[in-house]
């Protein structure tokens, strides 16, 4: 169905994966795997098609569906590949749109946040703006730009939402430092082996203007975690 979905004029012009719906019971209606695949096709069109539903016809939508079945076609194939290119660009603009809108909301509820923060209990500022406070200090070396390190942390934005966690996943993640987002680079060079820090890391030293939609984190978002410096891996 991925494959199918890829070829497809309609994922040519969004330019994006299935998305899952929420998870809840499939309704018992749903009794064949015929129903269940026709079901699933259908809403995966629908879902991808949802922040766009003013510049269709969903009427014509089903006719062009039908039409596909039977074999039947009111354009050509490269009348297709024309409307699908100008499809496209309708979403992109739009898509653009709603990312500059987030940005800048996310930009203001951050700096907000921030500004709250910095005068919170045992929390130092650094002067690229990144902010952390000290859970528990350990003894060992600090690690170089240049190493690798192996951590365990929990990721969530600031309103709680949890967005990683390598506890979840029950294994310590490891990787380069300079091979991160700055935050992480700037504050796990404060950290000695055996530290567990908290950071609340600036959009512009997290995923910045351009956000991380596949992990859940919007543009300027301002990110908080929770990190535990296990070894440094030289």
């Amino acid at each position: 169905m991925n494959s199918l979905l890829t070829r497809s004029a309609l994922a040519l012009a969004l330019g994006s994966a299935m998305l899952a719906p929420s998870a809840f019971a499939m309704d018992a209606s749903l009794k064949t795997d015929k129903d269940k695949h026709s079901y699933m096709i259908g809403m995966t069109f629908g879902m991808q098609l949802k922040d766009f539903k003013d510049d269709v016809d969903v009427a014509l939508i089903q006719k062009a569906m039908a039409d596909g079945l039977a074999g039947k076609t009111l354009m050509t194939e490269a009348e297709m590949q024309q409307v699908s290119n100008e499809f496209r660009t309708i979403v992109q603009k739009k898509r653009e749109e709603a990312r500059v809108k987030a940005a800048g909301e996310n930009k203001a509820k951050g700096d907000e946040f921030l500004a709250k923060n910095k005068t919170a209990a045992g929390v130092k500022t650094t002067e690229s703006g990144l902010q952390y406070s000290v859970i528990k200090e350990g003894s060992g070396a600090k690690p170089k730009a240049t190493d690798q390190v192996k951590v365990h942390y929990v990721g969530t934005l600031i309103n709680g939402t949890k967005f990683d966690s390598s506890i979840d996943r029950g294994q310590p993640a490891t990787f380069p430092l300079n091979g991160v987002i700055p935050g992480w680079t700037e504050g796990l060079q404060l950290m000695s082996v055996g530290s567990k820090y908290k950071f609340v890391i600036p959009g512009n030293l997290a995923y910045g203007e351009q956000g991380q939609p596949q992990g859940g984190i919007g543009p300027n978002e301002v990110l908080i975690f929770e990190v535990e410096l296990l070894e440094i891996l030289n």
